[in-house]
């Protein structure tokens, strides 16, 4: 199955991986195409493909 269009996906958005909640929330640095930068709060910057590991949107930033 394939995960939610990329085109949900835009830089400054925050974002969760789904197979690891200890990474915390993430905010989407670039898209191109399938693939995701994304920084994490507790794991820095991941590239994520998004056909294979769809993230799940979050609301709002992280600040207190």
């Amino acid at each position: 199955m394939v995960g939610k269009p990329v085109a949900l996906l835009e830089p400054g958005i925050w974002v969760r991986h789904p197979g690891q909640p200890d990474w915390g929330l993430g905010q989407v640095q670039s898209v191109v195409g399938p693939r995701v930068t994304v920084n994490f709060e507790n794991a820095g910057k991941k590239l994520v493909n998004v056909a294979v590991v769809p993230l799940e949107p979050a609301d709002g930033d992280p600040s207190p």
